[in-house]
């Protein structure tokens, strides 16, 4: 899928997450609810990070392009060591390690650790970077005709005053874990985001390779993906017309939900 349904698919996903959890009888504090699907967008276009075209490598300039190409290559050396016989030969690393569940789990692992070990800073450098991406995901066509300073500006100005509202009592920076475990959950939405993206990738023709090392009809790279009359290509009206429209229905039910309107 492109970054616009990635995005939205990740916004969504953590409100129906909101909606269970007050289902459950463990709901989230406004604020929770808004910046976990504000990070689960922006977490939705990161595994990206192996293709030097996607939304994410224009995100933060020329330090984004660097990484999506060392990711690349990375993705690349792995998926080559790793390879079984019936896997296809390929020339670089996209929809490979980060469209994985293990990549998943271990950048969502990797943000809850910096977020209850750097304190305040850490805390903030995860906000900005993925309010960065769901600006760019999200508002993608004000976002290209704006400097990318601007939205750097936004997602610092953001990242700030959200910080803010989630320390105060009762806001949510002990949610789920209790005190002394501020901001573990933040891990939660940027994990959420990587498996949501994957799953969307898994409905486009390619499929994509989630279950991976897992082995499958002898491959260990497998594309994932419903059978093939029932996938889409990315871009297509159905991802358009059909895709996009669902999810933000399906957000608004489940922000209404996770907020007592349903």
């Amino acid at each position: 899928m492109m970054g616009p349904a990635h995005s939205l698919s990740g916004a969504a996903a953590w409100l129906g997450v909101g909606a269970a959890a007050a289902a459950a009888g463990h709901p989230m504090p406004w604020p929770v609810l808004v910046v976990g699907a504000l990070i689960c967008a922006g977490a939705a276009l990161a595994p990206d990070l192996d293709h030097k075209s996607a939304t994410i490598s224009r995100a933060f300039g020329p330090l984004s392009r660097g990484l999506c190409e060392v990711v690349d290559k990375l993705s690349y050396a792995v998926y080559k060591a790793t390879r079984a016989p019936k896997d296809a030969r390929r020339s670089g690393g996209h929809r490979t390690l980060t469209h994985t569940w293990l990549w998943a789990v271990l950048i969502g692992a990797g943000s809850s650790a910096l977020a209850v070990t750097t304190d305040r800073w850490g805390v903030l450098a995860l906000l900005f970077v993925h309010l960065v991406l769901a600006v760019e995901g999200l508002l993608w066509r004000a976002a290209r005709m704006s400097s990318d300073v601007l939205v750097w500006l936004l997602g610092a100005t953001s990242a700030w005053i959200m910080a803010g509202v989630l320390d105060q009592p009762g806001n949510g920076a002990d949610w789920l874990f209790g005190p002394g475990q501020e901001y573990l959950w933040l891990g939660l939405p940027i994990l959420l985001g990587a498996l949501v993206h994957d799953i969307g990738d898994a409905l486009t023709v390619s499929g994509c390779p989630i279950l991976w090392p897992l082995p499958i009809a002898g491959k260990r790279w497998y594309p994932v993906g419903p059978p093939k009359g029932m996938r889409f290509r990315a871009g297509s009206w159905v991802e358009l017309k059909v895709l996009m429209p669902a999810f933000m229905l399906l957000g608004g039910v489940g922000g209404a939900s996770a907020l007592g309107f349903l």
